[in-house]
């Protein structure tokens, strides 16, 4: 412990009398989190930890939010960094207690070793039974939408999630979304898309396994939506720029800046606060409660071993999610996926609340049908969002340096192409041209610094360089760059018939990252009818049950096209929180 002396003079005796004490340092100390490095700067007193605060972090503000106060004052309380993480934000957790660890040992401070069943919880203050006229289940995207809907119709609505942060893979996600005659479309020359056709391939996109009714309501509210979202919640769109995802005839998606979820689930955050809508973190919905007319009338919920009873006049919306979280769920209705694949999901996605819809009566239907995103990080399993240069022109190599897909496929066609390839992975290439049009490095520029830093991506001049680095035979990579160059263009291709049309890539600068396909989205789940109604096996539908988003099953059929969760969770949970409130009158 550093020692700051103050000398006490007084004339005793002809003595000067000398007092020393220890006085408060403060010491920065710097650790890892998922987007880059976190710094804290921790002020010590005899030794015990007084005071932290956060003095740079680049990681998730949604995520983030509890690792910088419920996990800071557990830190503060125990006096120690050897504490569980945060559910959810596990690599944020991590790298806040090491970067306390690190103020530490700077300090010269032995920290002690947590009780941690002594740490005091934050008080509760729930009744074990509270009555609402809509409880809306899962704090995503979806359940966001059902949620103030309902409340701007006039219920008295709780949103209830078990994790301990809001936003679930709607966070997480790229967040963009299709929308046929949106606003961008004009000034990119594109006039002729319609809900029709974007219906259209979605039903082709699904292998023709969706149900139509369903997907046209989909399509043709996408625009009034994306409407509500930019004019009413304040999301904000890049007015200049759609992404092209694969299986889709039109250039479509809209792109929310900063490219993920964080834009959404800030703003509709900031709106439930406004409208003073209660959002209950760490309560998991346990089992649907049914009136004697079958009718669903609430839901029992848990939360740090005490259960408590949400009533619900109008009914309940399930807006929980998939499973794609829960590798032996997934494994058991698709066995080709396997161990072998990491996901791209939340931790909450793990799929509970389907078998509790299940055991309401609700039929799960196409629970095998489970999409894996091609392009991920072969270390952690998550998108690369960076790679979304793909859509404007990035190309797929294996590693002979040969394309083998088109790159604009179906993501489950992609996913099986890379598997078939050497070592089960592919090289995403491109370079400034095209980046100029995706600005994906701008726009993610922790995944750049953290991608690069685990050495499966790189910057280059010249092919040569990535050459070096990918270990690709130089010949054939140059072979290959020439090809797509004299390719280059809308109707080119004549290896794969690029749908886009592929760039010039005769100059550098050169981006490449290494990926692999991860489990990323479950296409099964709870059958509904065009009104987000839940149904039983009879095709009868359950009276107070609603549900919309990833939960429910018959809207992608065999595969989800890109660009179609955002715009599918929307339009559903807005349709649910509607008619639950609706009901409630």
């Amino acid at each position: 412990m550093k020692l700051r002396t103050t000398l006490l003079t007084a004339a005793i005796g002809g003595l000067f009398a000398v007092t020393a004490f220890a006085a408060p340092v403060t010491q920065e100390g710097t650790g890892v989190g998922k987007h880059g490095d976190i710094t804290v700067a921790v002020t010590f007193d005899e030794g015990r930890i007084t005071d932290i605060k956060v003095v740079k972090n680049q990681e998730n503000p949604v995520l983030a939010k509890k690792v910088f106060t419920d996990l800071k004052d557990h830190v503060v309380q125990s006096n120690s960094a050897d504490l569980d993480v945060i559910s959810g934000a596990t690599f944020s957790s991590k790298g806040f207690l090491d970067a306390v660890k690190d103020a530490a040992k700077k300090a010269g401070v032995t920290l002690s070793k947590a009780d941690k069943k002594a740490l005091k919880k934050a008080v509760v203050n729930l009744p074990k039974e509270s009555s609402y006229d809509v409880v809306v289940i899962g704090a995503g995207g979806a359940g966001f939408s059902a949620a103030i809907e309902a409340k701007n119709a006039g219920a008295n609505v709780v949103l209830l999630e078990k994790m301990p942060a809001v936003g679930g893979n709607s966070l997480i996600s790229g967040a963009e979304m299709n929308v046929a005659r949106n606003w961008v479309q004009p000034k990119l020359g594109i006039t002729d898309d319609s809900p029709e056709l974007h219906a259209e391939d979605t039903y082709k996109g699904g292998d023709k396994k969706g149900d139509m009714k369903v997907i046209n309501v989909m399509t043709h509210q996408a625009l009034d939506a994306a409407l509500w979202c930019r004019d009413y919640l304040g999301v904000k769109f890049e007015d200049d720029n759609l992404f092209f995802f694969g299986g889709h005839s039109r250039k479509r998606a809209l792109i929310p800046v900063g490219h993920t979820g964080t834009e959404f689930i800030a703003k509709f955050q900031a709106k439930a606060d406004e409208l003073g809508i209660p959002v209950i973190t760490n309560m998991k919905a346990e089992e649907l409660v049914k009136d004697k007319d079958g009718r669903v009338v609430g839901v029992k919920a848990t939360m740090d071993g005490n259960t408590y009873t949400f009533n619900a006049k109008g009914g309940v919306v399930l807006a929980t999610g998939g499973f794609g979280a829960n590798p032996e769920m997934v494994k058991k209705y698709n066995p080709k996926i396997d161990e072998r694949f990491k996901t791209t999901d939340a931790p909450g996605a793990t799929g509970e609340a389907l078998y509790m819809a299940e055991r309401a009566g609700a039929e799960l239907v196409n629970m095998s049908y489970i999409q894996t995103y091609p392009i991920c990080d072969p270390i952690s399993g998550v998108i690369e969002l960076i790679a979304d240069a793909r859509f404007d022109g990035a190309i797929m190599l294996n590693q002979e340096g040969k394309r083998f897909v088109e790159e604009l496929e179906r993501r489950d066609v992609l996913s099986e192409a890379i598997l078939k390839q050497t070592g089960a992975y592919c090289w995403v290439l491109w370079n400034d041209k095209i980046g100029a049009i995706s600005n994906t490095v701008k726009a993610h520029p922790t995944e750049y610094e953290a991608f690069t830093k685990q050495g499966i991506m790189k910057t280059c001049d010249d092919l040569k360089c990535i050459a070096d680095f990918t270990k690709i035979p130089f010949d054939q990579l140059k072979a290959t760059t020439d090809r797509v160059t004299s390719m280059a263009g809308k109707g080119n291709d004549k290896d794969f018939n690029h749908r886009s049309g592929l760039v010039d890539m005769s100059q550098g600068k050169y981006y490449v990252i290494k990926a692999v396909p991860s489990t990323h989205h479950t296409m099964g789940g709870v059958r509904i009818n065009e009104k987000a109604q839940a149904l039983t096996k009879d095709g009868q539908v359950i009276p107070g049950l609603w549900a919309a988003g990833e939960v429910t099953g018959v809207t992608h059929g065999t595969n989800r096209l890109g660009g179609n969760a955002y715009t599918d969770i929307i339009v559903f949970g807005r349709i649910a929180g509607k008619a639950a409130a609706e009901a409630a009158k």
